[in-house]
């Protein structure tokens, strides 16, 4: 097995393989491309983000500056909007339903490094992914951790830190990120 298709599948890899680096060199040169594009180059953007991203979503707006590992591990289910200095670290999938808008300076983790020192000075790492539900609004500056689930229109607060799963239909704050309400339909 590879080491991307050990990272696919969530187990330990090692990500400075030959094939993971030229994947992630890719990755970094189409984004600092898309950085560079100015406001009204749109069309520019989309085919863009449609080369690098797993699946860009209909019409989704990423704002610049956005940084990725990989791209292709992340998949809009729809309309996405993404704010300014979003980081996607995608060594798992990160999957985003319909009508989610994301705030600014939002990051996406999906890498975990072991806690053993010994193991972390190897290089290996594991990874798992991040999936958030459609309808779901994410304040700025909020980080997402590995492993995290999102329901569908949850409302995560400005600068929190999303530790464990948040179910559908919520207020979520805080560090770490805890319910502070039901949302009526």
């Amino acid at each position: 097995m590879s080491e991307k298709e050990k990272m696919i599948s969530g187990e330990i890899y090692q990500p400075f393989c030959e094939e993971l680096e030229t994947d992630r060199n890719r990755a970094k040169k189409l984004c600092m491309q898309y950085n560079r594009f100015f406001p009204e180059q749109k069309d520019e953007k989309r085919e863009l983000l449609i080369s690098l991203l797993g699946n860009y979503g209909k019409d989704s707006v990423i704002e610049p500056n956005f940084f990725c590992d990989y791209g292709y591990n992340i998949e809009f289910g729809g309309y996405v909007y993404v704010n300014h200095n979003s980081v996607f670290l995608d060594c798992a999938k990160i999957k985003i339903g319909d009508n989610t808008f994301i705030g600014p300076n939002c990051g996406f983790y999906t890498a975990i490094h072991p806690i053993k020192a010994e193991e972390r000075n190897k290089g290996l790492e594991s990874a798992k992914p991040i999936t958030v539900g459609k309808n779901v609004w994410i304040g700025g500056g909020v980080t997402i951790l590995p492993g995290v689930t999102i329901g569908d229109g949850a409302v995560i607060g400005a600068g929190s830190v999303v530790t464990k799963d948040i179910p559908a239909n919520v207020v979520a704050v805080g560090n770490p990120c805890k319910v502070i309400k039901e949302i009526e339909q």
